[in-house]
């Protein structure tokens, strides 16, 4: 292989690792994202700070939990709170314990690093 093609190869299999990582990183919506900033801000307080700390949160719990965990760990945290024989196997469950498990971890290193 000739150097010049070996040079583009490792850019462009940089550069892919690069876009990978950042979509990992960036693959939660903005609405998402957003709700959890309300929702961080209204326990938390209005001011500016707290503004950023919830941002910081929030990008945070991006970094080490995938959206899609993320959201069986909400849906799982939304279906607790609601009543009925039919919801319990959520509150015992060890899949959902697990989920919810993942979250508060995350929460805990967010909570660490930005408040």
């Amino acid at each position: 292989m000739k150097p010049l093609a070996v040079f583009l190869s490792l850019i462009g299999g940089g550069l892919y690792a690069q876009t990978s990582v950042q979509e990992r990183l960036n693959d939660y919506p903005t609405a998402a994202r957003a709700d959890y900033v309300f929702a961080c801000m209204a326990v938390n307080g209005q001011s500016r700070q707290v503004l950023g700390q919830c941002s910081c949160s929030i990008d945070v719990i991006a970094s080490i939990l995938p959206y899609d965990k993320y959201v069986e760990a909400e849906t799982v945290l939304s279906l607790q709170q609601t009543g009925g024989e039919r919801m319990s196997m959520f509150r015992s469950a060890a899949m959902p314990r697990a989920f919810v498990a993942d979250l508060r971890r995350a929460q805990a290193e967010a909570e660490i690093v930005c408040f």
